[in-house]
């Protein structure tokens, strides 16, 4: 299971908005086929391993398939990968866990087993969950699964008082960075970045053969025309303003302008306008977005986060005291421990002379975990 998983983590750029997922066949100990998801569209990765099974001079009889996923039972773009299974007759069909989508969960496992093979589940689940948190969210919560990346020193400021902040982490950290950005389906930042930097907020530093959306969030719909992050495809714009002309502009040049509700919540006085988050996070989970890369300023970090609309924080922190400067988060002031976000430490990594530091919301990551699992409601019936 361990290699499939690898297998997985190597597609991780790959077939969004499918799942990764690695498949292995082995007999007598021996891997006898193998396989990655490809792109939309294309092969999965049981499909694959049979494949490369057959090219190999093998079959499937008396073999176990590990599965990073529950194969799909259902006619999508590719036919059931179920019935290629059941074709080929492994002995034994090892599954990670189980597939959220409702058009699966547990249908294909019913279906395996029905056909005579024995079928075992819950092997390296949560491992399993960590390279697709992106799609389980979208099949269960109705949301995508959101990281904000944030660059900061070790007082916790991402920028001098001025503005400037190029570059406070070095190449290494900034690299790894771009690796997250090339396993989301997109990037969003704000109008006060694009303002700022006119950012291309695209993937440079990581090779990678599909390059994820870029989004905006602009309340007052101010955006320039020539702005960096427009160029390219599939550019999308998040607005409480109403311009027909100039969307239509947008339109004829493949951006997609999308009209959000103003956040009622919002303290009034503010600022600055505010969108619903939350709507325009159920927007992106309408249209096949798994995983959502934020790269914004404070007021947009501080904004999302009250909207709990992140789940993940990725810190890169350098050996640097700025003193005076720019928060991470721009939040409000509490009196009381209580109410605040906590969030859980789950790796510290060192890129260069910079540190990476994971911490999610335990919540959200159980809610996840919960799903994948026969807690899951009316997984029953399905078997």
């Amino acid at each position: 299971m361990r290699q499939a998983l690898a297998l997985a983590e190597g597609a991780l750029y790959v077939p969004s908005p499918n799942p990764r997922v690695g498949c292995v066949l082995v007999r007598d100990a021996k891997v006898i086929g193998a396989g990655a998801t490809q792109r939309v569209g294309s092969h999965h990765a049981e499909v694959m391993a049979l494949k490369d099974m057959a090219a190999r001079g093998n079959d499937a009889s008396g073999a176990t398939m590990y599965i990073t996923l529950e194969p799909c039972s259902h006619h999508g773009r590719t036919p059931p990968c179920v019935d290629a299974i059941i074709a080929a007759r492994p002995t034994r069909v090892v599954f990670a866990h189980f597939d959220p989508n409702p058009s699966v969960a547990g249908r294909g496992m019913r279906r395996l087993r029905e056909a005579g093979i024995v079928v075992d589940v819950g092997i390296c689940a949560d491992e399993a969950l960590a390279i697709n948190p992106g799609f389980v969210s979208r099949m269960t919560r109705a949301l995508p699964y959101v990281w904000m990346k944030i660059a900061a020193s070790l007082d916790g400021k991402t920028g001098l008082t001025n503005g400037v902040s190029q570059w406070i982490t070095g190449p290494e950290a900034r690299a790894d960075g771009h690796h997250w950005r090339a396993r989301s389906c997109v990037v969003l930042t704000g109008i006060g970045t694009v303002r700022a930097d006119n950012p291309k907020m695209n993937v440079r530093h990581v090779v990678t053969a599909r390059q994820p959306r870029r989004a905006v969030i602009d309340p007052g719909f101010e955006i320039n025309d020539d702005a960096a992050v427009l160029s390219g495809e599939g550019a999308i714009v998040f607005t409480g303003d109403q311009n027909a002309e100039k969307a239509a502009r947008f339109a004829d040049r493949g951006i997609t302008v999308v009209n959000v509700p103003e956040d009622s919540s919002a303290p009034a006085g503010q600022a600055r306008r505010r969108i619903d988050m939350r709507a325009m996070m159920r927007w992106l989970a309408e249209h096949d977005t798994n995983e959502v890369h934020v790269e914004a300023g404070s007021g947009l970090n501080g904004a999302l986060l009250q909207a709990d609309c992140v789940d993940e924080l990725l810190v890169y922190m350098a050996p640097m005291l700025l003193g005076e400067g720019l928060s991470m988060a721009q939040l409000p002031s509490l009196t009381k421990l209580e109410g605040v976000q906590r969030f859980e430490f789950t790796d510290v990594t060192r890129f260069g002379a910079d540190v990476r530091l994971r911490a999610r919301i335990a919540s959200h990551w159980q809610e996840l975990m919960q799903k994948i699992h026969l807690t899951q409601p009316g997984l029953d019936k399905a078997l």
